[in-house]
């Protein structure tokens, strides 16, 4: 994929400053992007998953809701398809020459902490997740982290979204802003919920190795069995439950950029689409970014992982029940600050699961993000 004119390029940048709420994305496996821009500055927020129940755009959620972080809906009211289209529809947009007069965002503190300084906080959260591990009352957890990279006022948010389109085809891409979620760009290689009239799909996706001398591993860890049985487990009995006609296939190997995964596919058939919301609050968050039970591990992670997940590990895309419906879960991505870039990354936490192979597991999964982010100059 090639970025488009330098007007579009520019636009869509100044978007990401603006009051105006847009989404950019492109779906596993295909050339072409979709573009959806709300015409007005109001805000779509919900106050429950529920609410999605009949509608229609695009969705960025958060892991937890709260009146800080609401489940955003963008409505469609400009929508176009590939970049001649796209071109068309920013340079019809209203004020869009005011648009490119944006100035940059208003200037925060650079967030400044080493490695050694990372590293003890991701401990001291690594033993707080084993005790309940240990003593059973959780069967899994998901341990995550926050990363920092510099940038420079010359940062091109499309120019990120491009170089990821390019360099991982099997991932759904997205760019997205909102004056209340802020700008977020992710990579992400899990469906939450995909289909249209009678047929639909999600995934039960875990476990982690890294692709070394691009040789793909085969040999998976009882550990990496383990926590995607849970997770497949757990997927099963909501399949089952809302839909008829379940498939399964898995769990195999599947590659997400230079890493792989293990992924169960889970085909079904819904009798009404009117209803999606009550399937989406029941699959988020899964045991892949939460853990075991449900709300006894969401619980947790809300109190005691040490940070604010925001939107990392909600979910993004588009919904839709009278066509095609598309949502992933928000995995390997990052939020676009004025100065520096926030990245995100998790990994599921069993008994047997030790601190520096999990924070090596992270760390690699950082590696998705930080590898498209051009290094600030001096």
């Amino acid at each position: 994929m090639r970025l488009p004119d330098n007007y579009t390029h520019r636009l869509i940048d100044c978007l990401t400053r603006s009051r105006l709420s847009f989404a950019l994305y492109r779906l596993p496996w295909t050339d072409e992007c979709y573009f959806i821009v709300q015409a007005s500055e109001e805000v779509n927020t919900l106050d429950d998953i529920t609410e999605l129940n009949g509608k229609q755009g695009f969705v960025i959620a958060p892991f937890q809701q709260t009146k800080e972080h609401p489940i955003v809906l963008i409505h469609p009211d400009v929508t176009a398809y590939d970049w001649p289209e796209i071109s068309q529809a920013v340079a019809s947009l209203k004020y869009a020459d005011a648009i490119l007069s944006c100035k940059p965002l208003a200037t925060v503190p650079v967030t400044t902490m080493n490695e050694e300084e990372r590293y003890s906080r991701y401990f001291a959260a690594f033993n707080r997740f084993m005790e309940p591990l240990k003593n059973k009352s959780i069967k899994k957890l998901v341990l995550s982290r926050p990363a920092f990279c510099s940038i420079d006022e010359n940062f091109s948010p499309l120019e990120t979204f491009v170089k990821a389109c390019n360099a991982y085809p099997r991932m759904m891409i997205y760019l997205c802003h909102t004056p209340v979620s802020g700008t977020w760009r992710g990579s992400t290689p899990e469906i939450l919920l995909s289909g249209q009239a009678m047929n639909w799909s999600t995934v039960a996706l875990a476990g982690t190795m890294p692709i070394e001398n691009g040789v793909e591993p085969t040999e998976w860890s009882d550990k990496n069995k383990e926590e995607q049985a849970i997770v497949a487990e757990y997927v099963r009995k909501i399949v089952k439950k809302h839909g008829r006609k379940t498939f399964e296939k898995g769990p195999y190997t599947a590659r997400a950029g230079q890493l792989v995964h293990l992924k169960t596919d889970f085909l079904f058939q819904l009798k009404e689409t009117g209803f999606l919301g009550d399937l989406l609050k029941e699959l988020h968050p899964t045991p892949a970014v939460c853990g075991l039970p449900k709300d006894k591990a969401y619980q947790f992670i809300t109190e005691l992982e040490g940070y604010d997940r925001r939107y990392y590990s909600g979910y993004v895309g588009w919904i839709d029940p009278e066509g095609h419906t598309d949502i992933y879960v928000n995995l390997r991505c990052m939020e676009i600050r004025s100065t520096e870039t926030k990245l995100y990354a998790g990994g599921g936490i069993l008994p047997s699961s030790e601190v520096r192979s999990e924070w090596e597991e992270t760390g690699e999964k950082m590696k998705t993000m930080m590898s498209l982010i051009p290094v600030k100059s001096n």
